[in-house]
């Protein structure tokens, strides 16, 4: 299980990225293209997951900068 995974979500003013079970965001971005970029620099530092949540919320894309536990075949 990975570490503490970033989500991108809404937010008022933009886009937040938040850690996982945070009850507040660790940045909030005009854009979600910003929010990407830091959520991805914060994943990788700390070796986890990024989650992307779209306008309604629901989670439309992932990626795994760290163990992934299922990493793809090939």
């Amino acid at each position: 299980m990975a570490k503490n995974p970033q989500h991108i979500v809404p937010h008022p003013k933009g886009w937040a990225v938040k850690s996982e079970g945070a009850s507040r965001a660790s940045s909030v971005h005009p854009t979600q293209k910003e929010a990407i970029e830091r959520g991805r620099e914060i994943a990788r530092n700390q070796s986890s997951e990024l989650f992307i949540h779209g306008q309604d919320g629901r989670i439309r894309s992932r990626d795994s900068h760290g163990n992934d536990p299922h990493p793809p075949r090939g």
